[in-house]
């Protein structure tokens, strides 16, 4: 499967529901799916403003964070990029769109982790301590510094889903997922681009940690055992975006990444973590 279709692609035939922004500026997300010879496609748009359209670059982070999680070793779920013609309210637009394939095996049902816990926890158990003793913190941890790397602001509970299978009594979390509103997803113009901080820390919806990335590191008990993240790896991760966001964006999402990750493997050093 191709991580860029530049050839635009007519996707009018899609029904797009509105998810509503939970925080941030004003407009909703939209997502679509088909379901063509039994597989199912999920697809979803930037941010969507009724008067102006997509307004916003959350499929491209998508995209890089998908990139960027190759680099590293962790199990995530994979988004391709297209550029399509969507209609929405009877309107044409010419956007890009992500996609993903259903991450659920055969047999499997999902449901949110935060239900899950409610149903499931010890009385007084931390979500933290719920998931380490369902076997998921080396999960967890790795999740709490991918966050941190690319400060994302959208780990609520829903976005993180348990996998069950109750004929095969098989339990498991579905591979990371749904990264569009981190890195700069709140810049849309050159100014703020400019005077966006790259080491900002917070407020973010964790659930299984607190507001702050920075603190949610040091929730980390087992050091994630990430493949390094080095400086010739920008090619990687922005390969092709050219023609999907200005220079000065990409340049200031990979200043952003390399800067994360130097400060990241400085507090390793500090814990006395291998790396």
């Amino acid at each position: 499967m191709a991580e860029i279709i530049h050839e635009k692609q007519d996707l009018t035939y899609l029904s797009w529901s509105k998810i509503h922004h939970s925080s941030g500026p004003a407009g909703s997300f939209l997502k679509a799916y088909s379901d063509l010879d039994g597989q199912k496609t999920y697809y979803k748009l930037s941010n969507y403003d009724a008067f102006r359209g997509v307004i916003g670059h959350e499929c491209v982070n998508e995209l890089i964070v998908d990139r960027l999680l190759d680099i590293l070793g962790v199990e995530h779920l994979h988004y391709q990029l297209i550029h399509a013609e969507v209609c929405i309210d009877s309107r044409v637009h010419d956007t890009w769109v992500c996609a993903s394939k259903d991450f659920k095996h055969k047999g499997e049902s999902k449901l949110a982790l935060d239900a899950y816990y409610q149903a499931e926890r010890d009385r007084n158990e931390s979500p933290l301590d719920f998931c380490i003793r369902c076997g998921w913190g080396r999960y967890i941890f790795e999740m709490l510094a991918v966050d941190y790397l690319i400060l994302n602001r959208d780990r609520h509970g829903a976005n993180i889903e348990v996998l069950r299978d109750v004929n095969a009594r098989t339990i498991r979390l579905a591979p990371l997922f749904d990264h569009g509103l981190s890195l700069m997803f709140n810049c849309h113009d050159d100014k703020s681009i400019d005077s966006f901080d790259v080491m900002k820390d917070g407020p973010v919806q964790s659930f299984v940690g607190s507001r702050s990335t920075w603190e949610n590191l040091k929730l980390i008990a087992v050091p994630p055992a990430f493949h390094p993240l080095q400086e010739d790896h920008r090619d990687v991760l922005l390969e092709g975006l050219e023609d999907v966001l200005p220079r000065r964006w990409l340049d200031k999402i990979w200043e952003m990444l390399w800067k994360r990750w130097c400060v990241y493997e400085g507090f390793c050093d500090s814990r006395g973590w291998p790396r």
